[in-house]
């Protein structure tokens, strides 16, 4: 009974998703935004750090299209600028506090063309990550 059980329990799964996107979320092709901690910067002082980003588990992951986005607030001053895969914070922040922020990741993958079906399509699990992120200005 529980062969049985199990395989239908695998016949289910592999109805429901077909060997293809099985193998791709398998190897977890996905984007990943880096972890880092930014250090804390002054008013009045230039400040700048970055945040780089991949594809995990892509090794042609600069065949991909990178678009980000933030959500809450940056130090005025502080601006995000995108340059491919990585993402900078810079400027000369204005006043003080500790400041909170998602950053957001969207990717286009590159398509590829199924001479089977004649369409396009996506080989990736998920297209979109975020992180949260602190910058910390103190006072001169």
């Amino acid at each position: 009974m529980k062969k049985q059980l199990l395989l239908l329990l695998c016949c289910s799964f592999f109805t429901l998703y077909s060997c293809e996107d099985l193998f791709e979320c398998v190897i977890n092709k996905r984007p990943e935004i880096h972890d880092k901690t930014f250090r804390d910067g002054v008013v009045g002082i230039y400040y700048y750090e970055e945040v780089t980003t991949e594809i995990k588990n892509e090794p042609r992951d600069d065949d991909y299209g990178y678009f980000y986005d933030i959500y809450g607030d940056l130090p005025e001053g502080i601006q995000m600028f995108a340059n491919y895969r990585t993402v900078s914070f810079e400027g000369t922040p204005e006043i003080s506090g500790t400041f909170r922020f998602t950053l957001l990741l969207y990717v286009d993958p590159p398509l590829n063309y199924d001479d089977d079906t004649g369409e396009y399509e996506s080989v990736m699990c998920s297209d979109s990550t975020s992180k949260e992120f602190t910058i910390t200005i103190n006072e001169l």
